[in-house]
């Protein structure tokens, strides 16, 4: 018997006994929780797909451990640019074991229902298929005219340019004759 599971916005194909890593899960070690978002169920002689998730399945797990993975180098270069950036990232994991396939609640111990179930607070939420409308401003008031009629006097005086002085005769150079 074999389940797929989604988790931390990824897919896992998993069996009873399965150690896997997942994306980071606010639970301390030793925690057991079940996953509800599981996609497919497949006993051997039946499938049962959910659209997109299985009503009754839930997935018994339990926490192994929280770590860090092992460091990435991200190295940005833009050539003929003297431009090199060197980065590191360790990725926080969660190590689970997966315990238990259960296709319906119904057969879940009642003991075993009180674990915690990774809901929407862990698991992403679904986006809204509209989007809401934009909102629309009010056009803007014009802003108070300040009058200061001695400092713009001021103003205008300094912004004048100095008028040009025309150029005596004796400097400007004398037409040249067509060739022949």
């Amino acid at each position: 018997m074999f389940a797929v599971i989604k988790t931390g916005g990824k897919q896992y194909v998993i069996k009873e006994g399965d150690k896997l890593s997942v994306e980071k899960l606010e639970l301390p070690a030793g925690q057991k929780f079940l996953f509800d978002q599981v996609l497919l169920i497949d006993d051997g002689t039946d499938t049962a797909i959910g659209t997109p998730f299985l009503e009754k399945a839930v997935i018994k797990a339990e926490v192994v451990k929280n770590y860090k993975d092992d460091k990435i180098l991200v190295f940005k270069k833009k050539r003929r640019k003297q431009y090199r950036r060197t980065r590191g990232h360790r990725q926080n994991l969660t190590e689970v074991m997966i315990e238990k396939i259960y296709p319906d609640k119904t057969a879940v111990p009642a003991d075993e229902l009180k674990f915690e179930v990774l809901a929407p607070a862990i698991a992403e939420t679904p986006k809204p298929a509209k989007a809401p409308a934009p909102k629309v401003r009010a056009p803007k008031a014009p802003a108070p005219v300040e009058a200061k009629p001695a400092a713009k006097a001021k103003a205008k005086a300094k912004a004048k340019p100095a008028p040009k002085k025309p150029v005596p005769a004796k400097l400007k150079s004398p037409a040249k004759k067509p060739a022949k």
